[in-house]
């Protein structure tokens, strides 16, 4: 291999991790997370009421769901699905704050969540496929360090820009143009790229592999665990902030779990990649979803800033870990047809995290107050947590299927 050679695949490779950040960052730093730090100040402003703010998570959560299920049925290649989802992320951001009608809301946090799928499906095929053909899988870390980023990006913003007299409605449209101004130069380079690979779209192909229907039985297991994930982990990813509200009512110190919590999943991903490629990825995912399940808990058991924030350290540094573990074994299991599987697990996350707050909603029927009920949804998340990790671990002691790829390179195909 020529130097010109390795330089020219330093720079593909360097482009597609910049693109792959990028898009994450928008998709699900914005377009899914944006809501958790603008929640406790739209309160603020009297826009909504905590417990409406449960129904307008879910909303987005129901069209997370609804991407995810369509997703691969969708004929675009995934540069030009990328690119489609990412822009219309941007408008529905920027649009919440040119409205004050719930109902308009409820419709545009919809649309963000499906298209915050798209992006998640589209970018980890894409990316992933890049980063083998380089022969450079470790860099997956980095890809997903782009959701932390993005997380951290937005809860410094909120913390920047959420003065007195401030709106958060303002902050809104605020958020639409910055989402369109970090996804400015990612979308000219994926024009190229998408035009290109809108040529190569070809039918679906029928997997030939005898181990098929095995396969798909050996992943029934990941993909439960993968939904109990979501379920667990969209309590405080939604809620932490508003929990911090409760302590203190000063926005650049409650709104500090949430750049805490972006910082810590941001790192986590490339940390994880470099030191324990070589453990089996099953036990890291099961060893995630316990140090999770702690950080959920602790804040029920004793409520102050210091445990919202190692609970934001706890989660935030396991949410990516596990989102990048899962969608890692599920390629892995299904080389044939990747974007079926990522589909399946996207969606069976979808339905777990559209769970979360309606449990929440639903205890705030009882007799008891707002923090009381979450404080009783964090602990059944936390006790699915502790069973889907003992399942993990039960299941890494049992050799992977015929055709299954190992640990070490779980991106060969």
């Amino acid at each position: 291999m020529t130097k010109e050679t390795r330089a020219s695949g330093t720079r593909s490779v360097a482009v597609t991790c910049f693109i792959a950040v990028s898009a994450l960052a928008v998709a699900m730093g914005i377009g899914r997370f944006a809501f958790t730090p603008m929640l406790p100040l739209m309160v603020r402003d009297g826009a909504i009421l905590p417990k409406t703010g449960a129904w307008l998570a879910a909303s987005n959560y129901l069209g997370y769901l609804a991407g995810a299920l369509v997703a691969s049925r969708i004929r675009l290649s995934s540069p030009s699905l990328m690119l489609t989802s990412l822009v219309g992320t941007a408008i529905a951001t920027a649009a919440i704050g040119g409205s004050d009608k719930l109902t308009i809301w409820f419709m545009l946090r919809f649309a963000a969540g499906a298209m915050s799928a798209w992006t998640l499906v589209a970018t980890s095929t894409w990316a992933l496929r890049e980063l083998t053909r380089a022969c450079r899988p470790r860099l997956a870390g980095i890809v997903y360090s782009g959701v932390g980023l993005g997380i951290a990006i937005v809860g410094l913003f909120c913390i920047v820009e959420a003065r007195p007299g401030v709106p958060a409605q303002e902050l809104w449209v605020e958020l639409g143009v910055l989402a369109a101004t970090i996804i400015a130069v990612p979308a000219l380079l994926l024009v190229g790229r998408s035009a290109a690979a809108e040529r190569a779209v070809a039918s679906p192909q029928i997997t030939k592999s005898s181990n098929r229907a095995e396969r798909q039985g050996c992943s029934a297991g990941i993909v439960i665990c993968y939904g109990l994930f979501g379920f667990g982990y969209i309590l405080p990813a939604t809620f932490l902030p508003a929990l911090a509200r409760e302590v203190v009512d000063d926005p650049s110190l409650f709104g500090l779990a949430w750049p805490i919590f972006g910082i810590a999943a941001a790192v986590s991903t490339v940390l994880v990649a470099l030191l324990f490629d070589r453990f089996n990825r099953l036990r890291v995912w099961a060893c995630s979803h316990l140090l999770m399940a702690a950080g959920i808990v602790l804040p029920t058991i004793w409520l102050s800033l210091e445990t919202i924030g190692i609970a934001a350290f706890l989660v935030g540094g396991t949410f990516m870990v596990i989102t990048m573990l899962g969608l890692q074994e599920a390629r892995s299991r299904s080389p044939d047809n990747p974007t079926t599987m990522l589909g399946r697990m996207t969606a069976a996350f979808a339905m777990g995290q559209l769970a979360g707050p309606l449990t929440s909603a639903a205890l705030d029927l009882l007799s008891i107050d707002h923090v009381a009920a979450l404080s009783m949804a964090l602990q059944l998340a936390a006790v699915g947590l502790a069973m889907s990790a003992v399942a993990l671990l039960r299941s890494s002691r049992i050799p992977p299927v015929k055709g299954a790829l190992p640990w070490i390179d779980p991106l060969r195909i």
